[in-house]
């Protein structure tokens, strides 16, 4: 049988898959402890496969790498057929998940969870061996079909490598960002692990062989996408200063150099994937796309995951839905092109790309990088030769006015911050541009990051199981918009920050700005709003999620709060203020900047709509300054929370703050809290004592007074918390008294998502 090709054309695809089979066995490569000498023969030392992916670098499993010593290995390779094989000494950089301890080593092998992936990189020079073409599109695209596999194995005492091939039997996991390949009617022998897996039609790899399957042929295998998890590092001033980034810029720019070398007679990938028939994106040939991802890996790479996506969303023609995980270099881009292009639209749609990309904003610059601009609009303009003379004639003007437009806003970047909220000292404040390019985090200053999409977690308290929650994660765009990425049921409350590490790692990818970190809202339960969520680590010696982004909490069940909380709440008599405590004490007729009530609220029929009045309250806090109002603590002494109808009549730029939460109170926290909540209030403030009863709190009290009102409107009060937590990481005593702050940030013009939806018995 021919499967559909003429005989001729059926031997000449027979071929150049012999070919590609060549490709991958020359860069599959056996991993082995750290021995010397004859001993790396010895099935004894012998810990699984990989293969190289870049110029020194291996990609291979964190069960099979973590099995050397110290996250030290040796690396073993044929440079060619018949040659004999070499060694090289490695070095565990990265795995996936992140298990280091808090030196920075990886732990032993083991049992690792998905996507059990592990970077290698070589700690000596080695420039005679075969790099594989990896894909850029997410394995989760690849269909029903065969797939290629290679890895090394023990066969009657020697080691040897072997390859074959695997049906794909479906996934584990569907489209979460924890995808696998579920691969069957063959036998994965031990030692195969780490090896690679091949898109035959393509020619280009998919995916790790991550286990074999106990009671059936095969096993599974690890999309290569999931390494767009990687850790992004707080501070982008050189390529290597991004591992991922790193990686993928040698390894296109190693098929690039490969292609077009004068004096090698060598077949290359590219070679290959022609005579394949490959055409990817349905417009390019192998040839050109090569071309076009070695010029933009000369580039330094987006900005960030959300510039990326802000880019890909512009494009007028992309449909397609955003894969997990997001895309975080430009090869990820022009991958998650070809899901969306149309016969007919295909190339304008990768050239539409490509001119963002080349006059994108640059996290650094290099002296190489205005040539490498040009580069890439010859390429452009070279591809555009196929369209009409009024689309090239569009894309000579789009380069002028983009270029001009990226001018202007690096001269234009502003340089500090206003209204108070001044940058954290330290390294994070160092500009990451090598030279006259705009300062990115000056740029994502300038807006607030509630301006901005956020990560928002919600977590929802099992009645029947109060230890337990289910929860989700999103990303919140700032229209009102949500995209689910994760949900979990029936986690242990004291687990969660385990379970969260791997959602939340995507989440923020997908809102994070250089410099500046995406927010993070955390929709609880009242009961749960003390939850300590900012003193959360998502990795062993991580600093506390506080530290490392602006967090805040909303209230998910204020609709649902027991009726009685409308009276006193339990709240008993007033205090010896009586209405002085709702009518001057923050600033009645004559508090904030005269924020009175009434007489400022043109859009507010009815006071009693609470609804509306909470919306009145945030409008006015969001306009003006506002000023803090200690609700429960009198210079060191307890009192009363007042009751919701006294909260309603305190003036509306007054923010509510509670010293003595944990400390034995007239009323408990959760009360507390309820009251605040439905009076109306979206924005409030309050520290946990830790069972301080007789801490002295003047210095909170200042502390809060001044730096609620220092903000020129409480959008900028998620940063000014951050910032204090910050400082109180970095051991600023000056900032002490921010120890255990927690802020209530719930937006009434964004709902939560299923807010004011009706419940109906199963």
């Amino acid at each position: 049988m021919t499967g559909g090709h003429a005989p001729g054309a059926s031997n000449a695809f027979d071929a150049a898959r012999r070919a590609l089979r060549g490709l991958v066995v020359a860069a599959t490569v056996r991993i082995h402890r750290p021995v010397v000498g004859y001993a790396l023969e010895e099935p004894g030392t012998f810990l699984g496969s990989g293969f190289f992916v870049a110029p020194n670098w291996v990609l291979t499993c964190a069960h099979v790498a973590c099995g050397g010593e110290g996250g030290e290995v040796a690396v073993v390779y044929e440079t060619a057929p018949g040659r004999g094989t070499s060694a090289a000494p490695g070095r565990v950089v990265a795995t996936l998940p992140d298990r280091a301890d808090g030196a920075g080593r990886p732990l032993p092998a083991g049992n690792w969870p998905a996507p059990d992936l592990a970077l290698v990189q070589l700690t000596e020079p080695v420039d005679d061996h075969e790099c594989v073409y990896v894909s850029e599109r997410p394995a989760a695209y690849y269909g029903e079909g065969r797939v290629l596999y290679a890895g090394w194995t023990e066969n009657e005492g020697r080691l040897q490598v072997m390859d074959g091939t695997l049906t794909v039997q479906g996934t584990i996991g569907g489209w979460s960002s924890d995808v696998q390949m579920r691969l069957g009617d063959n036998d994965l022998p031990y030692g195969v692990s780490g090896g690679p897996v091949i898109d035959p039609e393509r020619g280009e790899v998919i995916g790790v062989l991550k286990a074999r399957s106990d009671h059936r042929p095969g096993g599974t295998s690890t999309g290569i996408e999931q390494l767009r998890t990687l850790r992004v590092p707080a501070e982008a001033v050189a390529e290597h200063s991004d591992l991922y980034q790193a990686v993928f810029h040698a390894h296109d720019r190693y098929h690039r150099d490969r292609q077009r070398h004068p004096a090698s007679r060598r077949q290359t990938w590219t070679d290959v994937q022609g005579r394949l028939g490959a055409r990817p994106g349905r417009t390019l040939s192998p040839d050109e796309r090569i071309q076009l991802l070695g010029r933009l890996a000369e580039l330094p790479p987006p900005e960030s995951t959300r510039g990326l996506l802000d880019i890909l969303d512009s494009l007028p023609d992309f449909q397609a839905l955003t894969p997990l995980p997001a895309p975080r270099g430009w090869r990820d881009g022009l991958g998650a092109l070809y899901e969306s292009a149309s016969d007919d639209g295909a190339l304008e749609l990768v050239l539409d790309y490509a001119m963002r990309a080349m006059s994108a904003p640059r996290p650094f610059v290099v002296p190489s990088t205005p040539d490498a601009e040009k580069a890439l609009w010859v390429w452009v303009w070279q591809a555009a030769q196929r369209l009409g003379a009024r689309y090239r004639s569009g894309l000579a003007e789009q380069r002028i006015e983009r270029l001009r437009r990226r001018d202007e806003a690096e001269r234009d970047a502003p340089d500090t911050v206003s209204g108070g909220i001044h940058p954290a000292d330290g390294p994070g404040g160092r500009r990451g541009h090598r030279r006259g390019g705009p300062d990115a985090r000056a740029r994502a200053r300038s807006v607030g990051s509630v301006a901005r999409p956020s990560a928002l977690l919600e977590l929802v308290r099992r009645g029947w199981e109060p230890d337990r929650c289910d929860w989700s994660v999103s990303v919140a765009a700032p229209g009102g918009e949500v995209v689910r990425l994760h949900e979990a049921e029936r986690t242990l409350l004291t687990e969660l920050p385990t379970h969260l590490a791997g959602p939340l790692g995507e989440a923020f990818r997908h809102c994070d700005e250089p410099g500046r970190p995406a927010l993070l809202q955390v929709a609880l339960p009242h009961a749960l709003l003390g939850l300590e969520v900012d003193n959360w680590q998502l990795a062993p010696g991580e600093a506390p999620l506080g530290a490392l982004r602006p967090v805040v909490v909303r209230c998910s069940d204020r609709d649902r709060l027991p009726d009685e909380a409308f009276g006193a709440y339990g709240g008993g008599e007033p205090d010896d203020r009586g209405e002085a405590d709702g009518a001057g004490g923050a600033g009645g007729a004559g508090g904030v900047d005269g924020a009175g009530g009434p007489d400022y609220l043109d859009d507010l029929d009815d006071l009693d709509d609470l609804d509306a009045e909470r919306r009145a309250r945030w409008r006015w806090l969001h306009a003006h300054r506002a000023r803090a109002e200690v609700l429960d603590c009198d210079e060191g002494l307890r009192k009363p929370v007042p009751t919701v109808e006294q909260l309603r009549a305190l003036a509306h730029g007054t923010v509510p703050v509670l010293c003595r939460y944990g400390d034995l109170r007239y009323e408990d926290d959760a009360e507390a809290l309820a009251r605040i909540v439905l009076g109306g209030y979206g924005v409030a403030l309050w520290r946990r004592r830790r069972g301080r009863a007789d801490a002295v709190c003047g210095e909170f009290h200042r502390g809060t007074i001044d730096g609620i009102a220092e903000p020129p409107t409480a959008q900028h009060l998620p940063e000014a918390v951050h910032e204090l937590r910050m400082r109180l990481r970095a051991g600023r005593t000056e900032s002490f008294w921010a120890d255990g702050v927690a802020l209530l940030y719930d937006d009434p013009h964004q709902p939560l998502p299923g807010t004011g939806d009706l419940l109906e018995a199963p």
